[in-house]
């Protein structure tokens, strides 16, 4: 991972939704998934901007499905972790257990 590839949260949550549903993340299901284990809620219009954003940095890659077998059914553009998505992820939620190792997390100010 080089020094500039910083991560937001949202970047966080979409590789780690797209590592958790495997072939079934797109953006409806990613959504979802962040909204489930996380409590957060994210627009599908932010999960598909995020997704870009992944894809332009090599992390993510896109397959497309056929179209549904019913009228007007559209085809999915399905996400995948790169291998340099995995790694990514894997990096970047070692870091986070390392620096949050020992703090009194259920400690409210």
């Amino acid at each position: 991972m080089s020094p500039r590839s910083y991560f937001g949260e949202l970047e966080l949550l979409v590789l780690a939704a797209v590592y958790r549903l495997g072939d079934d993340a797109y953006g409806v299901t990613i959504r979802q998934e962040i909204s489930a284990r996380a409590g957060r809620s994210v627009s599908l219009g932010s999960a598909y901007a995020t997704l870009g954003r992944l894809a332009e940095k090599k992390l993510v890659r896109f397959v497309i499905s056929d179209p549904e077998p019913k009228r007007g059914g559209r085809a999915r553009r399905f996400a995948r972790l790169t291998p340099a998505g995995l790694r990514t992820l894997q990096h970047t939620v070692g870091s986070l257990v390392q620096m949050t190792d020992g703090l009194p997390l259920g400690v409210r100010a």
